[in-house]
């Protein structure tokens, strides 16, 4: 009987499983020894953070992530063929969502694999349906360019979207950029456009703001290396 990919959400930040991931997920997570992951330690760290009962150092891990060759992983899931469920594991959050991930999963589909999506957080959920912006209508965005003038030939386009059919735009950025993303936003776009920052989700040092663009110019919180998701809404 051919085993499935199942694919774990993991915490989104330093914070205790018990909060955001449900007890099933534990029991899936043992019924796997091979798992594809982003980076090896932090796999390691969350696996024991969630209870995982198998031997670490018997457990296969297989990387995906921006150093990885489409070609690399074209036999990362002969394995359920012969019975052995694979796990699917992000950095941080949901699997294939800004996540190299989807590649395995669309490889899953062409091999007429199963797949097991499971229950756990998503900061980009998260920070939408904290922000007070349109929950209906919205887009993820994923990193803007790093070039500038690019970037901004891309928030223009946004911007009339978010005003002409009422769509949320939603960004995320490394982390280290974080600051000086807030700050282009908030002087490239009209000044009562509203900006939502949500930062360091389901941590204890939260912080989630909704306020006009012009008013972040000024006293603006500090976002380096903090996990934050900026969203932009009429």
């Amino acid at each position: 009987m051919a085993g499935k990919l199942i694919l774990f959400p993991v915490p989104v930040g330093d914070t205790s499983p018990d909060l955001c991931i449900p007890p099933y997920n534990r029991e899936m997570l043992n019924s796997c020894r091979i798992f594809i992951v982003e980076d090896i330690r932090t796999a390691r760290r969350n696996l024991r953070a969630m209870g995982y009962e198998g031997s670490i150092d018997d457990t296969l891990f297989l990387e995906l992530n921006e150093h990885t060759a489409e070609t690399d992983i074209i036999n990362y899931l002969d394995p359920i063929a012969e019975g052995h469920n694979i796990g699917l594991m992000s950095e941080a959050g949901l699997p294939c969502v800004a996540d190299p991930g989807n590649l395995v999963t669309e490889m899953a589909h062409r091999k007429n694999i199963e797949i097991m999506p499971l229950v756990g957080p998503s900061s980009i959920f998260l920070a939408l349906m904290a922000s007070g912006f349109n929950g209906q209508n919205f887009a993820f965005n994923g990193y803007p360019p790093i070039d500038q003038n690019k970037f901004f030939q891309q928030l223009k386009n946004i911007e009339t979207r978010i005003y002409r059919d009422n769509q949320t735009q939603i960004f995320i950025e490394a982390p280290y950029r974080n600051d000086k993303l807030l700050a282009f936003l908030a002087k490239r776009v009209q000044p009562t456009t509203r900006i939502c920052v949500a930062c360091d989700l389901t941590l204890p040092t939260q912080y989630i703001r909704t306020r006009m663009a012009r008013l972040w110019l000024n006293d603006p919180p500090q976002l380096h290396k903090r996990p934050t998701i900026f969203l932009l809404y009429k």
